[in-house]
């Protein structure tokens, strides 16, 4: 989120701020279900606290007070405890920007690490001190903290009060109510924890931003630069408008003052099940559970009946696999092609260069069919980009239907469907009639069509309750969250992947 430097300057200002009717704060999310308001100390005078710095007593000012530190659950450990394994690393400490981003998630990052650095972040402080009848007071201080300075239970953070004008000046979503239902009309599964959508393919997750380097403006003629640019807004792409992660800050965050956050990606043009966490907490916990799941299954002797972490992909690919199921264990490399204008990703023989990852993918065919093609299931032990695409492509020599990219070879070989087939499914209503909003279209690109899309879908995952598991570790710390039920989530296929489907069962 960008902040625009007029809002900066009156957020950073130590000037009075304007007065406030009845002191309302900000709602902030802390933990799962769990809300803190701000409280506002309205005067700090030199009677009630006392600041070291001698410009903040001369000043009367207003702060947000931040909920005192308690005790936080550490991601990884919990991951841990879900998947039933043991974790020695020490609890990391936190850190008072951790604590500012934990209780305000609705500031942006770039704004909380410059009100550090401006100094402008106060810890509460208690000094005792001799009165002048030789008694000892305690009074309490503001005191600066950095950024990195751990807290300890009970410490209250004041930021100043100039941050409630942040909420005056957000933006709309700027989505009419048709987009707003259609996002809704996305989710799977919703609980206080996290929120399931089902990707539409040709909508991307996150939009990207590339910076061309100052040699690159010198090589490239600025005419081909402008030329480059209009293409490049006008077929969407990195630059395209809208992004899932946008739109469900804008369309998902329901009564949250946090949007959700991104746990995993899926590419632009595949599609199914995307989670998403709804608190800064629950998202953390989630990252942990991926890394770690991915971390192991790099190891020879994981064991995939106890992984917390499954995920099932439903392929159609050009020909068939020499086995009906087997593992797949090819390390991948990206490599620079097109003299540096585009890269890819390709599988590395040798396992033993850094920039090579170890890449595992279990696939089982689903079924075959008389067309030259195969259904397959993928399941992705490790999360490599364009992992389950170049392992299909490379190593079983059988590349994804509508996968340019890594098996083009194969599609200006391969046949399609006998001219009677594509009259007999060549039933589709106009292009204009199925456009969705965003300017989707999810019917057409079946296998009947001249140039098929990506079929590639996230059908199915497994992965924790992580909303009951933050519940129970509210009742009991040592709740043993190894024999916690799991949640399953079912996407059903695009519609132009179900079209193929039906094609080939006919």
């Amino acid at each position: 989120m960008l902040v625009g430097p007029n809002l900066l300057r009156r957020l950073l200002r130590s000037s009075r701020p304007p007065a406030t009717h009845g002191g309302n704060g900000l709602i902030v999310s802390a933990f799962h279900q769990l809300r803190y308001h701000y409280s506002t100390t309205n005067e700090l005078s030199a009677e009630h606290l006392k600041d070291d710095g001698n410009s903040e007593k001369k000043k009367k000012n207003k702060w947000f007070t931040l909920p005192p530190f308690t005790k936080t659950v550490n991601a990884s450990v919990l991951a841990a405890k879900l998947s039933g394994k043991p974790h020695s690393k020490a609890a990391n400490e936190t850190t008072a920007v951790k604590w500012v981003m934990r209780c305000c998630p609705e500031l942006p990052r770039s704004l909380v690490q410059k009100l550090f650095r401006l100094r402008q972040v106060r810890r509460e402080s208690h000094v005792l001190e001799v009165a002048g009848d030789g008694c000892q007071v305690q009074t309490v201080q503001l005191k600066r903290v950095g950024a990195k300075d751990a807290l300890n239970i009970g410490d209250r953070i004041f930021l100043p009060f100039s941050v409630r004008e942040f909420r005056e000046e957000k933006q709309e979503s700027g989505c009419t109510e048709e987009e707003l239902n259609f996002i809704r009309g996305l989710e799977l599964y919703k609980d206080p924890a996290i929120i399931v959508l089902n990707k539409p393919p040709g909508m991307p997750v996150q939009v990207s931003h590339q910076i061309f380097d100052l040699l690159s403006l010198f090589v490239f003629l600025i005419v081909f630069i402008l030329l480059a640019m209009l293409l490049y807004f006008k077929q969407g792409g990195i630059g395209i408008k809208w992004s899932l992660d946008k739109l469900a800050a804008a369309c998902l965050c329901f009564d949250y003052s946090e949007p959700p956050r991104l746990v995993h990606r899926l590419d632009r043009d595949s599609s199914g099940i995307l989670v998403m966490g709804r608190t800064q907490m629950s998202a953390t916990i989630l990252h942990s559970v991926f890394r770690e799941e991915t971390n192991d299954a790099s190891k020879d002797d994981v064991d995939n009946e106890k992984r917390i972490l499954q995920k099932r992909y439903w392929a159609l690919v050009i020909g068939s696999p020499r086995r009906p199921k087997g593992m797949i264990v090819a390390p991948l490399r990206r490599v620079v092609v097109d003299d540096g204008k585009s890269d890819r990703i390709t599988v590395f023989d040798n396992s033993q260069i850094v920039s090579s990852q170890r890449a595992k993918t279990e696939y089982q065919v689903i079924k075959t069919t008389s067309h030259g093609c195969t259904w397959l299931e993928l399941s992705p032990l490790t999360g490599r980009k364009h992992q389950l695409r170049v392992h299909c492509a490379e190593v079983l020599g059988t590349p994804i239907v509508g996968d340019y990219k890594y098996g083009w070879q194969a599609h200006r070989r391969w046949q399609h469907l006998p001219e009677s087939d594509l009259k007999k499914s060549s039933n589709d209503k106009c292009p204009e009639e199925n456009m969705l909003p965003f300017g989707l279209n999810m019917d057409s690109g079946s296998i009947s069509a001249k140039r098929p899309r990506l079929h590639l879908h996230c059908r199915e995952m497994i992965f924790p309750n992580v909303s009951q598991a933050l519940q129970n570790l509210q009742l009991s710390t040592d709740h043993d969250l190894s024999k916690l039920k799991s949640l399953e989530v079912v996407a059903p296929l695009p519609s132009y992947m179900q079209k193929s489907w039906d094609i080939m069962n006919s």
